[in-house]
């Protein structure tokens, strides 16, 4: 399958032809080429959006909230072909994609279809100085989305919609190991009737395309999710051109676990939030604590659930854990698995690759669990990214909180407990931009998302994306 980039409307080849190998996770095998496009590439989104921004950013609310509500329809009548394409692409079980991946993405277009004309800004009267000040947001220009590859579509619409919404043009780039979704979405705007140079999506390597993006000297804000390094360098490059930055980055998310929870819904939610989607979400609860005098019952009972997963095809609705998404990042993970048994780890389950009949070359892996007796261990510091995670117990609430905290990430956490007032405390002390108590993954589009220390800067979701994706403007008339 031959993927192309979407610029000004149409389908595109890569100007200096070259082209980089599609692999598909569950075979590993090569089932397309996608373009590595140049930086002459993206000045040629980079023209047509640049084209488009003067139209765009003066349409109406309402015809804009109608074309991204469009896209959002035809998503949900589409369903089947783009949650196949994500599982292929991706590895994740084609049961996931269809119940969260694809209807996410599409509810990204209606949730912000429908904000951007609920959005408001301020007025404030200055009495006694016979003037009224009045706030404008206006659309920025043209700007760049940057999206990763463990949630392809849902993580990609989540940057390009709110953009859209606000009156700007994008460039948009999705990850070179799950281009397809992206690919198949410039159809469906299309058809949706999104003007041409709107939207165009430029495949290729982060450090080629992605590099020409964040260089281009006149697109002026960068919206990216990824990698804490790779953050870390676009704010080095960004900061100097004084472009607008939205970082969402990586986490090492407790799950914290106290003795007064509802055990039965703790355990079923902490396998999920522990292995959904091979582990590799960002919100993930990597690191679990539980107090002591419940510990080496949730230990016999949490393995046992564990064990009871299955590791297969992601085209089997039985299958819980698909394949990882690269045989790189299988790699990277198994690496861990090894050091966490060079730092006395004790693996209580898993820690092996998985061979399915009839695909030995996937990039399966087994959920692993490790029992870990040192909260500073790498394994308990570092991003694994995979279906692994490590657990150890604690005594107190003020220790448990200690080892929370003692990571550079600070992206979620969850809390189990049924004590109010323990609630609030640790609510109000955990590092983490986002606090799930007794629950997980329960979204609401309309609440910012983002966390602190090296997992990011900025917020996404609701107000706050369309604030990030607009400039305010200060008007001040004397009468």
């Amino acid at each position: 399958m031959i993927i192309q980039n979407y610029i000004n409307g149409q389908f595109q080849d890569p100007i200096q032809d070259q082209w980089l190998d599609n692999y598909c996770p569950a075979n590993g095998e090569v089932y397309g080429r996608i373009p590595n496009s140049s930086s002459a590439d993206v000045e040629n989104a980079y023209i047509a959006a640049k084209s488009a921004f003067p139209s765009w950013s003066q349409t109406s609310l309402e015809a804009r909230s109608r074309i991204l509500i469009k896209i959002s329809e035809l998503l949900e009548s589409n369903l089947e072909k783009f949650a196949e394409a994500e599982s292929r692409d991706n590895g994740k079980p084609i049961s996931l994609a269809k119940s969260v991946d694809i209807p996410r993405a599409a509810s990204n277009f209606r949730f912000f279809g429908n904000a951007i004309t609920q959005f408001a800004s301020e007025s404030h009267e200055s009495i006694g100085s016979n003037a009224i000040n009045y706030t404008l947001r206006q659309a920025i220009g043209v700007v760049g989305c940057i999206s990763p590859w463990n949630l392809p579509l849902y993580l990609f619409t989540w940057k390009i919609a709110p953009a859209l919404a606000a009156g700007n043009c994008v460039i948009a780039k999705p990850s070179e190991v799950t281009p397809l979704t992206a690919y198949l979405l410039g159809e469906i705007c299309t058809q949706a009737g999104l003007p041409n140079g709107v939207l165009n999506i430029v495949h290729g390597l982060g450090t080629t395309t992605g590099q020409a993006i964040i260089e281009h000297p006149n697109i002026k804000a960068i919206s990216f999710t990824g990698g804490t390094a790779t953050g870390a360098h676009i704010a080095r490059v960004a900061a100097p051109m004084f472009k607008k930055l939205s970082l969402e980055l990586g986490g090492k998310n407790p799950n914290i676990i106290f003795a007064d929870c509802d055990y039965k819904d703790m355990l079923e939610t902490s396998v999920r939030s522990s292995f959904a989607n091979q582990g590799q979400i960002c919100l993930c609860g990597s690191r679990i604590f539980v107090e002591a005098s419940i510990y080496e019952k949730f230990k016999i009972d949490f393995v046992e659930k564990v064990k009871q997963l299955k590791v297969g095809h992601p085209s089997n609705d039985e299958t819980n854990i698909g394949a990882l998404v690269s045989k790189p990042h299988l790699e990277k993970v198994m690496e861990f698995i090894d050091i966490a048994k060079n730092e006395d780890g004790k693996i209580l389950c898993g820690g092996n690759k998985v061979t399915v009949k009839g695909f030995e070359d996937g990039y399966y892996l087994e959920p692993t669990v490790i029992e870990v007796h040192n909260d500073e261990c790498r394994v308990n510091q570092e991003e694994i990214f995979g279906p692994v995670v490590t657990i150890m117990p604690f005594h107190s609430e003020d220790e448990v909180l200690q080892m929370a905290n003692k990571v550079k990430y600070g992206l979620s956490a969850t809390l189990w407990t049924n004590n109010l007032k323990r609630t609030m405390r640790m609510s109000n002390q955990l590092h983490a931009g986002i606090i799930w108590v007794n629950t997980w993954m329960l979204r609401d589009l309309r609440t910012p998302f983002g966390g602190v220390k090296a997992s990011g800067v900025g917020r996404e979701g609701g107000f706050e994306a369309l604030r990030f994706f607009t400039e305010a403007k200060n008007v001040c008339i004397k009468y």
